[in-house]
């Protein structure tokens, strides 16, 4: 099995020389507007477009939120929703069998 590789995009110098932006700051800000505009259009899922963005979930989905995009919710997400659910309810399960009391 071959290794996975990162795929590269070619954008022109000149196209990245009229970005008003930072120079340290281009990067960031284009995969993110790749991560949107992708999700948005429905080719990406939450997951990929946040790991695209190199963005935590809960920060990726403010952004969206500021920038009016709709949240798509399909199989992957309930799933994840679900696991985590069932994590947290164990984990309150464990917290309300501890006794709290003084000793």
């Amino acid at each position: 099995m071959t290794p996975s590789k990162d795929v590269q995009l070619s954008i022109p110098r000149s196209v990245a020389d009229a970005l008003a932006l930072p120079e340290g700051r281009k990067k960031e800000e284009l995969l993110r507007e790749l991560a949107i505009s992708l999700y948005r259009e429905d080719m990406l899922s939450f997951g990929r477009a946040r790991e695209l963005a190199e963005m935590s979930k809960h920060a990726f989905g403010q952004l969206l939120g500021e920038r009016s995009v709709e949240r798509h919710y399909g199989p992957d997400e309930l799933a994840e929703d679900l696991r985590y659910a069932r994590g947290r309810s164990a984990l309150t399960t464990r917290e309300q069998q501890i006794d709290f009391s003084p000793g």
